[in-house]
């Protein structure tokens, strides 16, 4: 795979960097987990998962459980989890496993606390006692800022906060992160870091609440689409923008693949680059936002417009009063992730949508298998991200 325009000089390929190498996921049964499981077994890497049974159909549909080690556990239990983690020794971590869904937090609200936040230190727990050089990327949440609803675009130094459950335990989890970084990791074979993300969008998730989901079902269903809160503004990207960015951020935090196919024996790659990667000014960077371009900053209603563009059909407003709280402005600035790790978005807002559609309406006129869709849009996105393969 060439390397990708803008990317730091010495900044070795997802296919380098993770081929051969063991890669243990929380969450893997999730929409995000599957299509990151999904996309490491293309690049050739031993996949090992720990998470609940999966809620939708998109693992069963991607035959995942026959090309990794599946393991059903809760992140709650520390004793099994960290039995996992320390059994399969890791070269790299995702941490996914997650109570994901805002609205399900006001119903779930003890849950949500115990599976965010004390399931993030039950897994720092684990890593603490691993010896095996590792590194290990827990993902958050776009939602973990303090957000006043301005318009100005979050960094990641800026005050966490969160008003609803979700976006609160998802901020007690990103401050776990940095304590325990600070604390325990600063000296350790495993280095952490924490990576923000939200709003994803692709085929084959079914969650309740989310407005793309929300879409398909009731085009295919043939009904109009209806729509809480049109004028809300997110940072909409397609479910592999991020998942791009965590691979390459997992690779930085090795030095650009510094563990060699041999497991613990240094590669002979050596540049300013890469000991910039590995230094401590790097790792202080902590956390990285991967958000979409200004362009995908789009209202929910201009989100349903383009969906109908690809599938006709209506929608119509509807109110909801004594609905719990959800922000209607929210954006990211991925600069951070530019400058230091080279990652940039690959798919514009309507591409991103397109494929999006393009996969459920494939999967309903059974034009091609779920999994076949997702391979091929791996594919395509892999092309985008080298030009030049």
């Amino acid at each position: 795979m060439a390397k990708r325009p803008g990317a730091l000089e010495g900044l070795v390929s997802l296919c380098e960097s993770f081929a051969g190498k063991r890669v243990w996921i929380s969450g893997h049964t999730g929409f995000k987990g599957s299509w990151l499981a999904a996309w490491l077994l293309e690049l050739g890497a031993e996949v090992a998962g720990y998470a609940l049974l999966p809620e939708g159909p998109l693992f069963g549909q991607l035959g995942l459980a026959r090309g990794l080690r599946h393991e059903v556990g809760d992140i709650r239990d520390l004793a099994k989890l960290r039995k996992s983690l320390l059994g399969f020794r890791p070269d790299f971590v995702f941490h996914l496993a997650a109570q994901p869904l805002v609205r399900r937090s006001y119903a779930q609200t003890r849950e949500t606390f115990e599976v965010n936040p004390q399931g993030t230190i039950h897994l720092l727990e684990a890593l603490r006692r691993q010896r095996h050089p590792c590194a290990a990327v827990l993902v958050t949440t776009d939602k973990v800022y303090r957000n006043l609803e301005t318009g100005r675009r979050y960094r990641e130094g800026d005050p966490l906060g969160g008003r609803d459950p979700y976006s609160a335990s998802k901020a007690a989890a990103e401050i776990a992160i940095a304590s325990y970084r600070d604390s325990f990791f600063q000296d350790h074979p495993v280095r952490i870091a924490s990576a923000r993300a939200g709003n994803v969008i692709g085929g084959g998730d079914w969650a309740e609440d989310r407005i793309l989901p929300d879409c398909i079902r009731a085009l295919a269903r043939g009904r109009p689409i209806l729509v809480r809160n049109p004028q809300s503004t997110r940072p909409w990207q397609h479910v592999l923008e991020p998942l791009s960015g965590y691979l390459t951020l997992g690779a930085a935090l090795v030095g650009g693949g510094w563990m060699s196919r041999s497991r613990g024996e240094k590669s002979k790659r050596s540049s300013s680059t890469l000991q910039r990667l590995n230094s401590s000014s790097f790792l202080g960077s902590g956390s990285f936002n991967f958000g979409p371009n200004r362009d995908a900053n789009r209202t929910v209603a201009e989100l349903v417009r383009e969906v109908l563009r690809h599938w006709p059909g209506k929608w119509r407003r509807v109110a909801h009063r004594g609905a719990p709280h959800e922000a209607g402005l929210l954006q990211l600035d991925n600069r951070l992730a530019r400058r230091q790790l080279g990652w940039s978005p690959c798919w514009g807002f309507r591409e991103t949508v397109g494929q999006t559609v393009d996969w459920y309406r494939a999967v309903q006129r059974r034009e091609a298998t779920p999994r076949e869709l997702t391979l091929d849009q791996i594919a395509a996105y892999q092309l985008k991200m080298s030009p030049g393969l």
